[in-house]
């Protein structure tokens, strides 16, 4: 639905909005929501029984933002690489349709935007956010320096978390929960981004990029089995960590058993059922945030 929706909006749009809105990948919100929902984990955590919505609302349009403005950086520092890809030889930077200067100052705006919008939580949750936009920036670069550029994105992006807790809190001073959900946006991330990476892979070879899909290659399933135990073994960490509910480990061993069905369906090989399993594994995600929940009243 939430793809239908956004695909709409952006059909709909007037030609020179629409370049722009395909710039920052709103008609393709997987990515949005993959950013988000660790961070909505940490606000479930955080918020107990009664949520934060106003965390939850600053969180979900930073959301946007921050992916939008780190699709631009990252579209304009790819432009040439991108244009020898055919899914991305469209993409408006690549092929001509928006300047790098006109990328440029709408990333600057979007990135610009997010601190302020963020900042309606608190100052502080604007500050941790801020601090991970030259991480995000530098990404980018590790697919041409770094062997891992999925670590250093799972990293990154996993910073939500943080944010998640500091915008309900206003701490920066995360307890051990907090963490072991960290370790799980990680590890959950670099499975969402292997399998996403395996989509290019040929072309990644033949350009010289480097990718997790190249640096596992045959072994790649066995290394995502060890994302996923890890993966739900931080998850299964935190909640120990805060002593809540029952509910909350049955729903998330439940959501390893879906991750792992997914990985063992995926076909590296093929371009669109690894993007389908990359889409799919929001639901990895949304159930993560329910076990977060529903351990709070159990």
């Amino acid at each position: 639905m939430l793809q239908r929706i956004s695909e709409g909006v952006v059909t709909k749009s007037p030609e020179p909005v629409r370049a722009y809105l395909v710039l920052m990948r709103l008609h393709k919100p997987t990515g949005i929501v993959l950013y988000l929902l660790p961070g909505l984990w940490s606000v479930a955590l955080a918020s107990g029984r009664r949520p934060d919505l106003v965390a939850v609302a600053v969180l979900a349009v930073a959301a946007v933002l921050v992916r939008g403005a780190s699709c631009a950086v990252n579209d304009v520092i790819d432009r040439d690489v991108d244009a020898q890809v055919a899914r991305t030889a469209s993409r408006p930077v690549a092929a001509g349709t928006i300047s790098v200067g006109n990328a440029l100052l709408f990333a600057a705006a979007q990135a610009v935007v997010s601190v302020l919008v963020l900042a309606v939580a608190n100052v502080e949750t604007a500050l941790v956010v801020g601090a991970s936009y030259p991480f995000l920036v530098a990404y980018a670069y590790m697919k041409r320096i770094f062997v891992w550029p999925s670590a250093w994105l799972a990293l990154v992006i996993s910073v939500y978390v943080l944010a998640g807790w500091t915008a309900v809190t206003g701490s920066i001073n995360y307890p051990p929960a907090v963490f072991g959900l960290f370790a799980c946006a990680v590890c959950w991330t670099l499975i969402h981004d292997t399998i996403y990476s395996h989509q290019d892979k040929d072309y990644d070879r033949s350009i010289g990029v480097r990718s997790s899909a190249l640096l596992f290659g045959n072994s790649t399933k066995a290394w995502l089995t060890v994302f996923i135990v890890l993966s739900v073994g931080g998850a299964l960490w935190a909640g120990a960590q805060t002593r809540t509910g029952w509910a909350f480990y049955l729903i998330a061993m439940s959501a390893g058993i879906l991750l792992s069905y997914q990985v063992v369906r995926v076909n590296l090989d093929d371009p669109k059922s690894c993007w389908d399993t990359f889409v799919a594994n929001r639901s990895f995600g949304w159930i993560i945030l329910a076990a977060t929940v529903a351990g709070q009243f159990t």
